[in-house]
């Protein structure tokens, strides 16, 4: 588990910063996104594995919902 965890850790640092909200909705699912990792860490750190895992699916999951209804995109440059 703490492999799974580290390996999607490592992709959603990665995704993170290079995504931009196109609108206010955007703005709110990026912000969500980004305090479900943080959740992930602080569980991680009290040994809550499963905890950490599941916070981590659902940054993923407000990322490719926001992706796919327009409101994030992946900044040029």
């Amino acid at each position: 588990m703490e492999g799974e965890i580290e390996r999607w850790t490592r992709k959603l640092d990665e995704k993170l910063p290079g995504l931009r909200p196109t609108d206010e909705p955007g703005e709110d699912i990026l912000e969500n996104a980004a305090a479900y990792r943080e959740d992930s860490e602080h569980f991680y750190e009290e040994g809550k594995l499963i905890e950490s895992f599941e916070s981590l699916i659902w940054a993923w999951a407000f990322i490719e919902i926001g992706e796919d209804l327009g409101h994030l995109e992946i900044e040029e440059g």
